[in-house]
C-alpha cells in the first residue's frame, strides 16, 4: 500500500528529537518553547471552576461568545482596534492549527507562498500539503531584517500568499510599522492574502510596541491574524488559539474549520474568557523581558556570542563559533548529551538547512533552571574546537 507525501519535510521535527534527547541524557532543556514554571494561581482556579461549573460539553463552533467578546475588548483596550467578536474571531485548538486552517482556506495547487527564512517548521509543510509551493526569502542577518527588494522579486503572478512573523521564532526580531507600510506598497493592486503569525505580542521587550496587522487598516483588510494564548499565558498545553480575519475571511476559516476539530476544549475557553474579562491582567511581557535580562546577563561569563539581545519571544539566539567548528545540528547534540543542556540548532528553520552557528535558547523558565543551565555552559571555553 503506498502511502502519499503530502509534504516535503521528512522524519520527526527537531523539537521533538532535542526534547527526547533531553529527556535521555536528563538534561537541561532549553529546546522546545515551553515554560517551565506554574501559571498564574488565578487561571488555574478558573479552569478548575469550570470544569465543577458544567462546562464540560461541546462549545459553539467559532468558539465560547464570551471568550471571543473578552478578545474583541482586550484588543479594543490595548490596540484601538474595533473587532466584531461573532464575525471576525474564531477559536481554534492552538496557533499552529490556525495557520493550517488559514492556508486550507485559501490555496489551491500551483499557488506560490513566500516565506521568509528562517521560519516556524509548520510553515513549508502546511503549505505543500495544500498543493502549494514555498518561496523562501532569507532575512538578513545578523539582525534578520527584510530585504524587501529581495521580497519584490519574489512576487509573481503564482503568488497567493506571505506569511509573516512578529515578534519572530527564532531570532526574537521584531517588526515595525515601517515594515508593514513596505509590505502594504508590494501587494497593493494585488489579490495577495497576508498570514500575520503574532503568537508572541505581548512578549515584546524594552519599551518597543508591537504593531499588529490589524492596526494597519489597508493590511487588515486581506490578511488572517493568528494568535495563541498558550505562549501569552504560558500554558502551552492548553493548546487554544484563535484566528481574526475580515467576515468574507473568517467564513472561508469556519468552512474548513468545523470539518477538522468542530469544536475547541470548553472548560479551558471558559478559564481564559473569565480570566481575561478581569480589569487588571499581569504585565506578561514584563516578567519575559526580566527572564531574557537574566538569561542575557548569565551568558556573559560562557564563551557564546550574543550577536543581538532578542526583542520579543522565548526566545535568545547566540553564535558559538568561539566554541566549535561542529554543524549546528551536531553541536546541539553533542551539547545535551557532553554538557547536559538542550538548545535547538538554527537551521532547523530553514528549508536549506543553512548553517550560521547559531543555537536558540529558550529563556522562558525559572531563574534556578537558566542559572542550572548556564553554570553547565560555562564549562564551554573559547577555543575548544571540536
Amino acid at each position: 500500500m503506498q502511502l502519499p507525501q503530502k509534504h516535503s519535510a521528512t522524519g520527526t521535527t527537531i523539537f521533538t528529537v532535542m526534547s527526547a534527547l533531553a529527556q535521555q541524557h536528563n538534561a537541561i532543556n532549553l529546546s522546545q518553547g515551553f515554560p517551565d514554571f506554574a501559571i498564574d494561581a488565578k487561571l488555574g482556579q478558573l479552569l478548575e471552576e469550570a470544569a465543577q461549573g458544567g462546562w464540560n460539553q461541546y462549545s459553539p463552533m467559532p468558539g465560547l461568545p464570551m471568550l471571543r467578546q473578552a478578545i474583541a475588548k482586550d484588543f479594543e483596550r490595548r490596540y484601538g482596534v474595533s473587532i466584531d467578536a461573532d464575525k471576525e474571531v474564531t477559536i481554534t485548538p492552538g496557533a499552529t492549527y490556525a495557520i493550517y486552517t488559514a492556508f486550507t482556506s485559501i490555496l489551491e495547487p500551483g499557488d506560490e507562498v513566500i516565506v521568509l527564512e528562517p521560519a516556524y517548521d509548520s510553515y513549508i509543510p502546511n503549505i505543500e500539503t495544500n498543493g502549494a509551493r514555498a518561496i523562501i526569502v532569507p532575512l538578513s542577518s545578523p539582525g534578520f531584517s527584510v530585504d524587501w527588494n529581495l521580497v519584490k522579486d519574489a512576487i509573481s503572478d503564482k503568488t497567493k500568499a506571505i506569511i509573516i512573523n512578529t515578534p519572530h521564532n527564532p531570532t526574537g526580531a521584531v517588526w515595525a510599522k515601517e515594515d508593514w507600510d513596505q509590505l502594504a506598497d508590494l501587494v497593493r493592486g494585488t489579490d495577495i492574502f497576508i498570514l500575520s503569525d503574532e503568537v508572541y505580542e505581548q512578549l515584546i521587550f524594552d519599551g518597543m510596541p508591537h504593531y499588529t496587522v490589524l492596526q494597519h487598516e489597508e493590511l487588515r483588510q486581506r490578511s488572517f491574524a493568528l494568535y495563541s494564548f498558550g505562549k501569552v499565558f504560558n500554558n502551552t498545553g492548553w493548546k487554544i488559539g484563535y484566528c481574526i480575519a475580515p467576515p468574507a475571511f473568517t467564513d472561508a476559516f469556519r468552512r474548513i474549520h468545523q470539518f477538522l476539530c468542530f469544536s475547541v476544549n470548553t472548560p479551558a475557553q471558559y478559564a481564559i474568557g473569565t480570566y481575561l474579562s478581569q480589569p487588571v491582567l499581569p504585565d506578561v511581557g514584563a516578567l519575559m523581558q526580566q527572564k531574557r535580562n537574566y538569561f542575557l546577563d548569565l551568558l556573559k561569563d560562557t564563551a557564546f556570542t550574543i550577536h543581538q539581545p532578542a526583542a520579543g519571544s522565548y526566545f535568545q539566539i547566540a553564535g558559538y563559533e568561539q566554541i566549535s567548528d561542529l554543524p549546528d545540528t551536531d553541536f546541539a547534540k553533542w551539547l545535551t548529551q557532553e554538557y547536559g543542556v538542550a538548545t535547538i540548532p538554527v537551521s532547523a528553520f530553514y528549508s536549506n538547512k543553512k548553517d550560521d552557528k547559531l543555537i536558540r535558547f529558550c529563556f522562558a523558565k525559572k531563574e534556578e533552571t537558566l542559572k542550572a543551565a548556564v553554570d553547565k555552559l560555562k564549562a564551554l571555553k573559547p577555543a575548544t574546537v571540536l
